[in-house]
């Protein structure tokens, strides 16, 4: 059974950081691009960054940009979310997406931890 179970969300002050954490199971891990995708309430789910299968690339949001950081663990079959500096306009649902990257229709997604910046 496919699973991607997110944890580390919560409440925290603008300024403050949190990580994220996305752990896998159920698929071959290693052969998946992992992304972090957000959805705010009353708007669409948005990219936040993605990570290349062996961690070699990674592309970010301009509007996250210098402040998150995504990286993952294969052997650990776990991806993360640093993420730093934070905003009001970060507080969102954040989801993990798994795409495989050798076949073209498997993908999965996470049921998504609640991040929420304010003060």
């Amino acid at each position: 059974q496919v699973q991607l179970v997110e944890s580390g969300g919560g409440l925290v002050q603008p300024g403050g950081s949190l990580r994220l954490s996305c752990a896998a199971s159920g698929f071959t891990f290693r052969r998946y691009a992992m992304s972090w995708y957000r959805q705010a309430p009353g708007e669409e789910r948005e990219l936040v960054g993605t990570i290349s299968s062996t961690g070699g690339t990674t592309n970010y949001a301009d509007s996250i940009k210098g402040r998150f950081t995504i990286s993952r663990d294969n052997a650990k079959r776990t991806v993360y979310l640093q993420m730093n500096s934070l905003k009001p306009e970060d507080t969102a649902v954040y989801y993990c997406y798994a795409r495989s990257e050798v076949i073209a229709w498997s993908s999965y997604w996470g049921q998504g931890t609640q991040v929420t910046v304010s003060s």
